[in-house]
C-alpha cells in the first residue's frame, strides 16, 4: 500500500544534508499561536480514503473556518513520488503510513508526527480459501503478497506471532491488486492485500476469509500526518488549525457518514458503494483520540510493534524512538 524505496532513501539523504542547518522543532513549552500564519500550506496526499477527511474539510469549507485561506492538497499516484516531494521541499506535510515515517527519519529528514489518521483494522488482511484454517496452517504454503509494503510487514508479524518466519512459508511476490486475484484463479491457497481488492475477491468466492487482520495489532498498520520541522518552527498556527480542521471533519463525516464517504469516495475516484466495506475496515482517529494516543498507548506500545515488524520486513534498517519522532504539542494544545 505504501512503501519506502532505495531511491527515495537516497533522497532523504541528499535532502538531509541540505537541511543540517535547519531550525529545530517548535519547542513543545511555547505557546502555539492559535491565529495560522499567513500564506499556502502544502499537503501531499493519495488516493487513499485514510486520507479522506482532507478532503471532507475542503468540500466543506473547514479550512477557512479555522483560518487557513490556502491549503493546497498536492495528489500523488505513487509512493516514490509524494515521499520524494516531502524531502525535497516541495511539500509542507505528508500523510504516509507510520512505517514510512520511520524510515524517513531513519535516513535523516527532520520531520515529525502530529497527528494519527487511521488505522487498519480489517482493510488489510491474509486471506485463505477453506484448506487454510488458521496462521500455523500457512507452513509450507505459497503466499502471494507485495514485498516492501504493509502487506509485507502484516505478513511477517502474523508470522512471528506464530512463531514463525518467512522462510517457514513459499512467497510469491506480486502486487497486492493481483494478489487476491491469484488466489481465486486457484494460483495461490493463501494472499495477503488490502481494500479494495480484499472486498472484491471474497464477493468471488465465497469460501475465502480472513486468516489475520491488522486488527490483531490497531496501529501496525497505521497512517500519519507528518510536518517539516522547519515548517512547525516558522508556521506552528498553520499546523495546529491544519489539526482542528481535521478533527471537524471528522466530526462532520460522523454526523453524515454517507455524505462524507461520498465526497471521499470522488476524491479517490472510486463508486462510494464499492468502497463501503473499505471504509468499514479503517478507524479514524478523532483530535480527543490523538491526545490519548501520541502520549499513551500509539507511544508506548504501537510504536515498538511497527518498528520491529518494518525491521523484520527489511523496510528500517536504524532504531527510531518516539522521542524522535512524536510531537504531541499540537493536538494538546487543540480546543
Amino acid at each position: 500500500m505504501r512503501n519506502l524505496t532505495g531511491q527515495f532513501r537516497a533522497l532523504v539523504m541528499a535532502a538531509a544534508i541540505g537541511l543540517a542547518a535547519a531550525p529545530a522543532a517548535y519547542a513543545a513549552d511555547a505557546a502555539i499561536p492559535t491565529t495560522p500564519e499567513a500564506g499556502a500550506f502544502k499537503i501531499g496526499i493519495e488516493p487513499w480514503l485514510g486520507y479522506g477527511q482532507w478532503h471532507v474539510a475542503e468540500a466543506k469549507g473547514l479550512f477557512k473556518t479555522n483560518g487557513l485561506s490556502d491549503v493546497q492538497i498536492v495528489n500523488f499516484a505513487e509512493d516514490k513520488d509524494i515521499n520524494a516531494a516531502l524531502a525535497s521541499g516541495q511539500l509542507d506535510a505528508a500523510n504516509i503510513a507510520t512505517h514510512t515515517a520511520m524510515g524517513m527519519v531513519a535516513a535523516g529528514l527532520p520531520v515529525k508526527i502530529v497527528l494519527l489518521l487511521d488505522v487498519s483494522m480489517t482493510a488489510d488482511a491474509i486471506i485463505a480459501g477453506k484448506d487454510v484454517t488458521s496462521t500455523a496452517d500457512l507452513k509450507g504454503k505459497q503466499v502471494a503478497f507485495e514485498e516492501g509494503t504493509t502487506s509485507d510487514i502484516l505478513l511477517k508479524y502474523a508470522l512471528t506471532r506464530n512463531g514463525m518466519s518467512i522462510d517457514d512459508v513459499k512467497p510469491v511476490p506480486m502486487p497486492a491488486s493481483d494478489a487476491g486475484s491469484a488466489l481465486i484463479a486457484g494460483q495461490v491457497p493463501v494472499a495477503v492485500t488490502y481494500e479494495p481488492y480484499l472486498t472484491v475477491a471474497m464477493a468471488q468466492n465465497k469460501d475465502l476469509k480472513l486468516l489475520f487482520t491488522a486488527g490483531e495489532d490497531p496501529g501496525l498498520i497505521s497512517d500519519v500526518l507528518v510536518v517539516r520541522d522547519e515548517v512547525i518552527k516558522s508556521r506552528p498556527g498553520q499546523v495546529l488549525a491544519m489539526i482542528k480542521s481535521w478533527d471537524a471533519a471528522l466530526k462532520d463525516y460522523n454526523a453524515d457518514t454517507p455524505g462524507g464517504r461520498a465526497i471521499i469516495a470522488k476524491a479517490v475516484g472510486s463508486d462510494v458503494k464499492d468502497l463501503n466495506t473499505a471504509f468499514d475496515g479503517v478507524r479514524y482517529y478523532s483530535l480527543a483520540e490523538n491526545k490519548a494516543a501520541l502520549t499513551g498507548d500509539f507511544t508506548t506500545k504501537t510504536f515498538a510493534d511497527v518498528e520491529a515488524a518494518a525491521k523484520n520486513a527489511k523496510l528500517l534498517q536504524a532504531d527510531v524512538t518516539p522521542e524522535q519522532m512524536i510531537d504531541p504539542s499540537f493536538v494538546k494544545a487543540a480546543e
